[in-house]
């Protein structure tokens, strides 16, 4: 049992890491919990600020993760037909989703939420920070909703821990917002270079991603859709 919920969790986990240093997400993140912070004095604060808002996206992902599963399980039809055909789904969905990381597939399209175009009427406390981190988690950018719906889901609906794995998700996603407000409670310097060391590490990680994701849609896809023995 522990050793069938491993690989999931890490794989989850990662996947949430990901999400939250692609360029889309990160800027996001860096630039609400910013504003958020600007006009708070005592540094428990910000980091508190920090913390909601990360709870915000955690909140966020896991209910859109739950709802997508829980309609799964309950209509017969739809649970059925994933029984059936989500090894063979799974090989191309990795395709894609691999040589979107890759930058080889370019999707241009975005879904914003109408969030307020002057966010300095919000005052910065915690419930504000909470809400501003929930709906931004539900504007997706290409790269972010291809391994959100593309890849967690896939693997959330093929495990008995499901939800646990959209929590898991959840929270490496939330991670990096939290380092951050930590830092800005201290020194901006720090937040400068943290930030441009995360911009170097997503470039590389989004590249291994993408060709661990290509050539496990290969082999999905040899397995399961022209059923090649290997």
């Amino acid at each position: 049992m522990i050793e069938s919920l491993y690989l999931p969790i890490i794989s989850a986990f990662y996947l949430g890491l990901i999400t939250s240093i692609s360029p889309c997400p990160l800027a996001t993140n860096i630039a609400a919990t910013s504003f958020l912070s600007q006009h708070i004095q005592r540094t428990s604060l910000i980091f508190r600020t920090g913390i909601f808002y990360a709870l915000g996206r955690i909140i966020s992902y896991i209910m859109v993760a739950a709802i997508i599963i829980f309609l799964s399980i309950k209509v017969n039809i739809v649970a059925m037909f994933l029984q059936r055909n989500i090894n063979k789904m799974l090989g191309p969905i990795l395709i894609i989703v691999g040589l979107v990381l890759l930058n080889l597939i370019n999707l241009n399209f975005s879904f914003k939420l109408p969030l307020p175009k002057k966010l300095d009427k919000l005052h910065p406390n915690v419930a504000n920070s909470f809400l501003l981190g929930f709906l931004f988690a539900l504007s997706f950018c290409p790269i972010s909703a291809a391994l959100f719906f593309g890849s967690l889901i896939p693997l959330a609906l093929k495990s008995q821990y499901s939800i646990v794995l959209a929590v898991v998700y959840g929270f490496a996603t939330g991670l990096p917002v939290i380092i951050f407000a930590l830092l800005l409670s201290y020194s901006a310097k720090s937040i400068a270079s943290y930030f441009n060391i995360i911009n170097k590490i997503e470039v590389y990680l989004r590249k291994l991603t993408g060709i661990i994701f290509v050539l496990g849609g290969i082999y999905y896809s040899i397995i399961y859709i022209f059923k090649i023995t290997i």
